[in-house]
């Protein structure tokens, strides 16, 4: 199970969040069995939208990540809530691509720059709140970063990374940064002076705990510990939910498989659970879309 940690600095002029998703994203190895570059992409994007998450206000409240650059992963979503649960999805989880001159995994091209990342709230309104950027970088975190800064009118520090050695997932985990209003100055020329340290965060984490990391990246603006959220992958479909989606076909699609199908088969993307439905099922399912 993850964790992410929320902290203060003792003046109440920066706010930061470190969260270390390394079972979440081992959990995505397990269920999608991705490339390593894929994993590294669906990583960085799960634990940016596990961090957005603990943001929300409300508990009902979720958020929809999707970014589709024009690489060859194609469009990877991220679905996360209040509570801590985080899932997602890409378009080609075997999408390949070279290793980077320096011999790491090359996220950008796997994602593609030429494309936007949206952001979807739904947070009970009758409208959700939809909030789109062009891509900057395809690496993810600069991305997101860019999305505090235009969307929501937040500069942000933004630091995403997954460490893996084949398809071995070694530990995963981000950084959000972000001056609150009234921030002097002096406290913003110190968080550029320290921004290098956050810059390869897996690798970091490897080393040290969250909290005691927070301490070390910002010493001397005593960081008070807010709270702490446990995280998990976590689906939430069921058989319930997939018939509510056959009725959605409407009568006349659904009317279509039963006469031309010896039944349906649904598969969740989030989690790839396979639900079947025999003819006399979607009979009766019929019979409610009708009744609807």
């Amino acid at each position: 199970m993850g964790k992410l940690v929320r902290a203060l600095s003792e003046d109440g002029s920066v706010l930061c969040s470190a969260i270390d998703t390394t079972d979440i994203v081992r959990e995505i190895e397990r269920l999608h069995q991705p490339t390593p570059v894929v994993t590294a992409a669906l990583g960085r994007m799960c634990t940016a939208g596990a961090i957005m998450g603990a943001l929300l206000k409300n508990e009902g409240d979720t958020l929809t990540l999707r970014i589709n650059g024009g690489g060859p992963c194609g469009t990877l979503t991220v679905v996360a809530d209040y509570r801590g649960n985080v899932k997602c999805c890409a378009g080609n989880a075997k999408a390949a691509v070279p290793l980077r001159s320096d011999g790491g995994l090359d996220v950008s091209a796997c994602v593609g720059r030429d494309g936007n990342l949206t952001v979807v709230k739904d947070m009970g309104l009758k409208e959700p709140y939809v909030g789109t950027i062009e891509l900057v970088s395809g690496e993810l975190g600069i991305d997101f970063a860019q999305y505090f800064t235009v969307s929501e009118q937040q500069p942000s520090l933004v630091s995403l990374g997954v460490l893996v050695n084949g398809d071995v997932v070694l530990k995963a985990g981000g950084l959000l940064v972000q001056p609150m209003p009234g921030c002097e100055e002096e406290t913003l020329e110190q968080l550029e002076l320290r921004s290098p340290m956050f810059a390869d965060i897996s690798r970091e984490m490897t080393e040290a705990p969250k909290e005691q990391l927070l301490e070390d990246w910002f010493r001397g603006m005593k960081p008070v510990v807010l709270d702490r959220t446990p995280l998990r992958y976590h689906c939430g479909c069921s058989r319930a939910r997939m018939e509510k989606a056959l009725i959605s076909l409407g009568r006349k699609e659904l009317q279509t498989i039963i006469d031309e199908d010896t039944g349906a088969e649904l598969g969740c993307h989030f989690c790839h659970q396979q639900y079947q439905f025999t003819t006399e099922e979607l009979k009766q399912l019929l019979e409610k879309a009708t009744r609807e």
